[in-house]
């Protein structure tokens, strides 16, 4: 994320769908599928989900874990959704409250809502499922959207739907990773799964969306079957009277959306050819198209696979574009653990978007200048936080809570992690600092890699690149 300051048309759906490209070679993974049903009048998504899971733990299993991030957007919710600085763009419409509420899980021996902030949904099954098995659970459940400019939420013009579904905790040492909404960054941590939708709304409104898919309309409803392989999760943007202008990055098609206007012919070349730029500079693009959505968004942007949100109304658009279009490669392709480090796949991503308008200057940046911009807001914030507080904390592997707010995960999670990639290239030089990268991409490739992953495709040049990264992620180094 960039910041800135069962229906009755499913059969002629699936006759009608594009054939999906594989997006890698195949390999066993869980597997969703959902009947949504959207009322814009009551703002409540009417769902049936059915996952098949497949266990590619080296563990049996007794239970499941999914997150609720739907719930953060609840009256009295501990861990709000939208951080104060952004909350009077957000909330257009005074407070507003969401939920998502389980109506059933069939397949089950029970299940109960829990965690800290009524966050988790857990499942205990009614038998072990054993490494690289499979079972079975469907679930009913209604999500209500706050009107938000958010990337769950009912904004002004359109509607995005971000996280609104009970998502399989991804599952680490110690088993699930259980993690608390947090207003700073993103705390999404998923694995690799196939998904397909069978989405329908009222037939005057259209979506936006990653993967591929076919609109049937009847009856005054429009349903969407959608198909994504390989993806982390799926988001889809809804409003009325869509636009759309569409470019080629090579083989892949670039669809870029806005609702009510035309989308800017600057933001579509932008989209393209930054997506052909990484393409070329990390590692083929893992799907067949990508869409970017303009939506109703408090701040700049929001990354999916295959797809980003932008705001409407973001500054420097061309920026924000850049960097959304770099996650599909740093989060989308190769993920992280967004939560813990944060940094990995956010100054990378910043970093990217500098290098790719280094390469193109007829967008009117500059590298040096993003880079010198990036370092001016960090030296500031270190005098601030040095001067109030006796000092400044700068070590960047943190959760996102221990942020004390958008100031300091801004300048920690994106600018000094932009530092620190821009000095390791200095230090190392262009080719092995690109080798380094195109082998962390396709190493990592629909994983997710942890900081000593990343750091390992550095120092195996011996360029001793290990010591600037200690020097900058245990806040040793001096900027």
């Amino acid at each position: 994320m960039r910041k800135l300051m069962a229906y009755t048309t499913a059969a002629l759906l699936i006759a009608g769908l594009v054939p999906i490209a594989a997006c890698a070679e195949h390999t066993e993974r869980s597997r969703y599928v959902m009947y949504l049903d959207y009322s814009p009048e009551t703002r409540t998504l009417s769902a049936r989900m059915t996952l098949d899971f497949y266990n590619d733990t080296d563990n049996a299993l007794n239970e499941l874990k999914f997150e609720l991030y739907p719930n953060a957007y609840r009256e009295g919710a501990k861990y709000r959704p939208v951080s104060e600085l952004y909350e009077p763009a957000a909330y257009y419409d005074g407070e507003s409250y969401g939920n998502i509420e389980i109506a059933g899980v069939e397949g089950a021996a029970e299940y109960a809502v829990c965690g800290e902030d009524d966050n988790i949904l857990s499942v205990g099954l009614t038998a072990p499922v054993y490494p690289e098995e499979r079972t079975t659970l469907e679930m009913s459940f209604t999500t209500t959207l706050a009107r938000v400019n958010h990337r769950l939420g009912a904004g002004e013009n359109t509607v995005n739907f971000a996280h609104f579904y009970p998502v399989l905790c991804s599952y680490g040492r110690e088993g699930f990773l259980e993690y608390v909404y947090a207003a700073n960054g993103d705390p999404f941590v998923s694995a690799c799964a196939d998904y397909e939708l069978f989405f329908r709304l009222p037939e005057e409104y259209a979506a936006a969306f990653g993967g591929r898919g076919e609109r049937v309309a009847e009856n005054g409803t429009a349903t969407y079957h959608i198909v994504s392989e390989n993806v982390r999760d799926v988001a889809l943007v809804c409003g009325k009277d869509m636009r759309s202008r569409t470019a080629q990055a090579g083989d892949v098609s670039v669809e870029v959306v806005a609702f009510g206007s035309d989308p800017d012919e600057t933001t579509v070349r932008a989209a393209a050819e930054s997506l052909a730029f990484y393409s070329r500079t990390f590692g083929a693009y893992p799907y067949p198209r990508y869409t970017v959505a303009e939506t109703d968004l408090c701040a700049g942007g929001m990354e999916y696979p295959a797809f980003s949100m932008i705001s409407r109304d973001a500054q420097e658009k061309t920026l924000v574009v850049a960097h959304e279009t770099a996650h599909q490669w740093w989060y989308a392709a190769v993920g992280n653990n967004q939560f813990e480090h944060a940094w990995m796949d956010e100054g990378l991503a910043e970093y990217s978007a500098a290098l790719f308008l280094e390469a193109y200057p007829s967008y009117g940046y500059r590298s040096a200048e993003l880079v010198s911009r990036a370092e001016s807001s960090y030296r500031t914030f270190f005098s601030v936080r040095s001067q109030l507080c006796g000092e400044a904390d700068t070590t960047m592997n943190r959760p996102l809570t221990a942020f004390s707010g958008e100031y300091e995960y801004g300048n920690i999670a994106y600018y000094k992690s932009m530092l620190l990639f821009d000095r390791l290239r200095l230090s190392i030089g262009d080719r092995r600092f690109y080798s380094g990268l195109k082998e962390y991409a396709e190493k990592y490739r629909f994983r997710i890699a942890a900081p000593e992953d990343l750091i390992s495709c550095f120092y195996r040049t011996g360029s001793g690149a290990e010591g600037l990264f200690d020097s900058f992620l245990n806040g040793k180094c001096v900027i």
